[in-house]
């Protein structure tokens, strides 16, 4: 309505200057020049009130922007008293001001409400641009690092130097651990970044979490299940050791009294011996056992180097081809890019990838069309991985958690120390071992390096 309006008071106000500039030309030829002296004043001022009309109207947008510029929502236009256009423009400027408003106050509101979340979260967030300058910082950031307030990362350097080196190299999508330590206690913290875009500024957006509780419920139930492993076995090694020891000594003691070596039947004696071998067999089995134990303990540090990948898998591919035709299994590689090199102890990885391999090949004992998958490449993390994948039967979700404990196997034979020490050497070299199961479909292990 304001703009039709202003359009039509435009064409009417050019009309009148173009019919008073016509009667100006048409009384100067007839020479009527006092009444042309008087009404080229009248065209000066309709071209006057022309321009007077049209500022009068940006000035009034100007002054509009500007104060929505500044989140100034007072400014209001009059809309009483003046001619119709001006009073409809008016109108539009205040209603587009009042909904302006109202969407700010909602922003506004909704800002404090995300920050009342951020301050009262039990996780600390912090985001600093480019130049290391803090934007923001909750006050758990603040406790966790015994410091406030935060402004620059460079204040870091106060709590902790490595704590400060450690974010001078943050780089978008990086996940770090570092334990802070001060007079009081030592916190392991999580540090995760991502990078964020807001008012065309480059933010880095970091996480930071105490995770000692978390470690110390993983290391109890770590223990728990340990624990549970090793009495399991242990007394399935000794239960059979107690039972053949008090038979055998009931043939030489009755009544807490020795018996006399000429009452002995052959039968006695024969059965003593095959006690004694059987306890002799359960005792070497014990000491395997425990042999195994002190092999996890004992896996030497990396001694890295750059590898090829392909090189790698092919050796792998190689040692277990000969089991994997006897199984009538096929083994595939792929590796992208093809020039992929590792940093790692050939020696240790290229045990890792048999034992997940030899794994692999039991899951698929019988199975028509079996498939071992071994591949190679980067992940979206920038991160370089391995997986051997195979469609064999899979493990139980109920068992996802345990098949990593030491000792603990689903199989008859083994020492069930396979992947607990093939995770151990994974954690060695900086890297995880990570395992995702559909029983009956697909089983992939995952080495990130």
């Amino acid at each position: 309505m304001a703009s039709r309006n202003f359009y039509i008071h435009i064409i009417l106000r050019v009309t009148f200057i173009t019919l008073t500039a016509l009667g100006l030309a048409f009384l100067f030829t007839k020479g009527y020049y006092v009444v042309c002296f008087f009404m080229l004043g009248f065209l000066c001022f309709q071209a006057w009130q022309l321009v007077y009309y049209i500022n009068n109207i940006n000035r009034k947008l100007a002054y509009f922007f500007d104060a929505i510029k500044n989140e100034d929502f007072t400014l209001h236009f009059p809309e009483k008293d003046l001619i119709e256009s001006f009073q409809s423009l008016n109108q539009s400027l205040n209603r587009v001001n009042a909904l302006i408003q109202d969407v700010h106050l909602k922003k506004q509101e909704q800002e404090q409400y995300y920050q009342e979340i951020l301050k009262h979260s039990n996780i600390g967030i912090l985001t600093f641009n480019e130049k290391g300058h803090i934007i923001f910082s909750n006050p758990t950031v603040e406790k966790l690092l015994n410091y406030k307030p935060l402004n620059h990362i460079k204040q870091l350097a106060q709590v902790d130097k490595g704590l400060y080196a450690l974010f001078e190299d943050l780089k978008p999508f990086d996940q770090k651990l570092y334990q802070l330590t001060n007079e009081r206690e030592k916190t392991q913290l999580a540090i995760k970044s991502t990078s964020i875009n807001i008012n065309k500024q480059e933010l880095l957006l970091v996480v930071i979490q105490d995770i000692n509780k978390e470690l110390d419920e993983k290391e109890t139930d770590s223990w728990v299940k340990l624990i549970r492993v090793l009495t399991h076995e242990i007394m399935n090694t000794i239960t059979p050791i107690t039972s053949i020891s008090e038979s055998i000594l009931r043939y030489f003691k009755k009544d807490d009294k020795m018996v006399n070596a000429d009452t002995f039947e052959v039968k006695h004696i024969e059965n003593t011996i095959k006690g004694l071998e059987v306890i002799k067999e359960q005792g070497n089995d014990l000491m395997s056992f425990v042999q195994s134990y002190r092999t996890l303990l004992s896996v030497p540090e990396p001694d890295k180097e750059i590898v090829e990948a392909k090189k790698l898998l092919s050796k792998v591919l190689v040692l277990m081809q000969q089991d994997g035709v006897n199984n009538k299994v096929e083994i595939k590689l792929d590796i992208s890019p093809d020039n992929l090199e590792l940093f790692v102890d050939s020696k240790q990885i290229t045990q890792v990838m048999i034992n997940l391999a030899k794994n692999a090949l039991q899951s698929l004992k019988n199975k028509e069309n079996g498939i071992i998958k071994m591949s190679a490449g980067i992940n979206n993390a920038n991160k370089k991985y391995i997986t051997v994948t195979d469609n064999g039967s899979g493990i139980a979700p109920e068992l996802i958690e345990e098949i990593f404990v030491p000792f603990f196997t689903t199989k008859n034979s083994g020492t069930g120390i396979g992947l607990s020490l093939s995770k151990q050497i994974m954690q060695l070299h900086g890297g995880s071992l990570m395992v995702h199961s559909v029983p009956d479909k697909n089983t992939t292990f995952v080495l990130t390096f």
